[in-house]
Parts: C-alpha cells; structure tokens; sequence
C-alpha cells in the first residue's frame, strides 16, 4: 500500500513512518509548511531545522520526501477564523480545523495525486474493525496523549486515515524510535499551537488584525470592576490575567464582543446542564434520544454523561446529566460511547436548565 505520511520532524511523526516502512508499505514523507518563521514568533514549527530534521529521517528511512507549501491555504482556513473567533469573544480550536482542512482535505489531494490510498499522521489515537467491517476511531492506549478529541472531524473520512503509534505509550515510542536509530528519537516536544507566538494568544490575535473590543469588566449585579482592552484576552471560565481583585476567585462567565462587556462571577456560576452545538459531523454509529455517552468539552478534561439529539442542519442538542462546567462557545464538544468517538460539533451557546424549548 502506499501511504503519505504527514511527517511534522517530531518523534511521533517520524515513529510513524518508520513503522509503516517496517511493515512493508510504499512511504512518502511530506512536510506542511504551514507559515513562515516570522510568523511563528519562537514556536517549533515550520522552521529551517523542524524541516531539515523531516528531511534528516527520510533520508535515515530512505523513503522519498517533499515539502508541501500550504501557507495560504493554513492561512485562511485556520489563522483568519482563529483571529475572527477571538475577536468575536469565541475560542476556537484551530489543530481540529487544520487536521480537517489541511492534513486530511489538502494533504489527502496531493496524496491522490501521489498514487496514495491513505494519510497517516502520528497522532495518539486507533482505528479498530468491527466483525461487521465496520472502522472505529477510538481513544490512543496512552491516556495521558490521547488525542482522538482533536481528530473528531475525520470520523467521516477514516477510510484515508492511519495512526500508527495510537496503539503505543510515548515511552514505548521513543523506545520505537531509538530501535530505528531516528535522529530525532530524543527530540522534545511541542504541546503548543504552532503559530501562536511565544507572547500568548491575545499577541497573536493584536499582531494578525489589531485585537478585539475594549470595554468594561462586570460583577454578576452589573457593577463595573474595571476595563480591559480587548475582548480577545478573555475565555469563558478563565479565572487568571482579568485585572481585577475580589476577596473571593472569580471568572469570566459571558462575553460580549459587540459592546465589549466582559462579566465575571463564581465557579459554580459556570455550570450548565444543555449545550447547543453546530456544525456537527456524526459516523456511522446511531444512537438513541435516551442513551447516555460521553461528552469531552476540552482537550484536557474528562468526558460527562450526557444524552446527544441529533438534529436537522448539523445541529445537536447536549442535555448532561448532571451540571458541568461551561465550555466556551467555539470549543469541540466530542461524543464517545466508551472509548470510541462518535462525533462531535462546535459549541455555541449554553443553558443552566434544561428547557421545553431545548427539546421542541
């Protein structure tokens, strides 16, 4: 089979390719690049040296290897809507639009092109085939890396996917990587967006588009705390940086891009019980109004019992069955029956009760 391997110059990615090679498969290696240097203000990716280390282990594979030039593309898709959601007092989360529309959407196009019938990407995550035929996209074996959260979107498509350390711990990789004699087996990680620069989110946003509305900071009864510059230096339950005191913590619990208020309140102010999504993408599996999953609001979170209803136009309905804390709107709310993943949607807004009107 020939497969194209998204090789990123990291241990995961090159692990990957060198398992496939192993298995007997015909690897190509191509690396996205995604955004200058100078835009990438201290990050690791898209350098000089995050290249010639893809290069460094293709040529140690003897596989053949490209660099594939996406900067527009990535620039679009995934730097202009991270920018707007900011502004518009939203949190997006751009590695689950990139995996969507850059490595499995443009990456899969020049795969074709190359003769290729799959991508694999070195994301912890496992596809299983059921008795009836049926592919799974399920949790990695290493809990602590899982990250089936952020490939939600590709439960559409896994008949192009391939993720072949999901089913191995990052110990276990490394070890991997070191029996192949990869240079880069000692390599240390990235865990942040790539082109976000090393001043935080808020920089990012100020330095691509000139940031977000300025206005007030309010308590729950409507009594200015404070002002702040921008509403793209907030996100829903962020309790740190608010630039107010309070003899008691407090978090950011609404956000109003239009006139720029930014509310804050306590903890358990944060607490829903229904979440509407939008823009949901669903596999094969079906389930039933009354059947209880999980639901993973975050990356680094847990997932709830909640019950999903699907409905028309890619929209759903979250109802949890006991009170969670809110995500903040622009976030993924992924579904998993066990430890696979069922689908998932973007959040958009959130309900304390559970309503007549929600379920109409």
């Amino acid at each position: 089979m020939r497969i194209v391997v998204a090789m990123s110059g990291g241990v995961d990615s090159s692990t990957a390719a060198a398992l496939l090679k192993e298995q007997g498969h015909d690897v190509i290696g191509v690396t996205l690049k995604t955004h200058t240097a100078a835009h990438h203000q201290a990050r690791v990716c898209c350098t000089t040296d995050v290249l010639n280390d893809a290069l460094r282990v293709a040529l140690h594979l003897q596989i053949p290897f490209e660099v594939q030039n996406c900067q527009e593309a990535f620039g679009r898709e995934v730097i202009l809507p991270f920018v707007a959601a900011y502004q518009d007092g939203r949190t997006p989360n751009p590695c689950i639009a990139c995996n969507e529309r850059i490595k499995f959407g443009l990456l899969w196009e020049r795969a074709r092109a190359l003769g290729a019938t799959r991508i694999a990407t070195g994301h912890y995550a496992r596809l299983e085939t059921d008795s009836h035929g049926r592919t799974a996209l399920r949790r990695g074996r290493d809990a602590a890396k899982d990250q089936s959260y952020f490939l939600y979107r590709q439960v559409a498509v896994l008949d192009r996917a391939l993720f072949p350390v999901g089913g191995y711990t990052k110990v276990e990789v490394r070890a991997l990587a070191a029996r192949f004699g990869l240079p880069v087996a000692e390599k240390i990680e990235s865990q942040e967006i790539c082109f976000v620069g090393a001043d935080g989110y808020a920089a990012t946003v100020e330095r691509l588009a000139g940031g977000g509305r300025p206005g007030p900071i309010l308590d729950p009864a409507g009594k200015v705390l404070g002002r702040h510059d921008g509403v793209h230096h907030f996100t829903l339950g962020q309790r740190h940086g608010l630039g107010v005191s309070a003899p008691t913590p407090l978090y950011v619990t609404a956000i109003d891009a239009m006139s720029g208020e930014v509310r804050v309140g306590r903890q358990e102010d944060l607490l829903v019980r229904v979440v509407e999504l939008a823009d949901v993408v669903w596999g094969e599996r079906a389930i039933g109004p009354d059947q209880v999953v999980g639901v993973q609001q975050r990356y680094r979170d847990r997932a709830r019992p909640a019950r999903v209803r699907l409905g028309e136009k890619g929209r759903a309905i979250v109802t949890f069955v006991e009170p969670t804390p809110r995500a903040a709107p622009g976030q993924a709310a992924v579904v998993y029956d066990g430890d696979e993943v069922l689908g998932g949607g973007v959040v958009v807004r959130s309900h304390v009760e559970v309503t007549p009107a929600v379920h109409a």
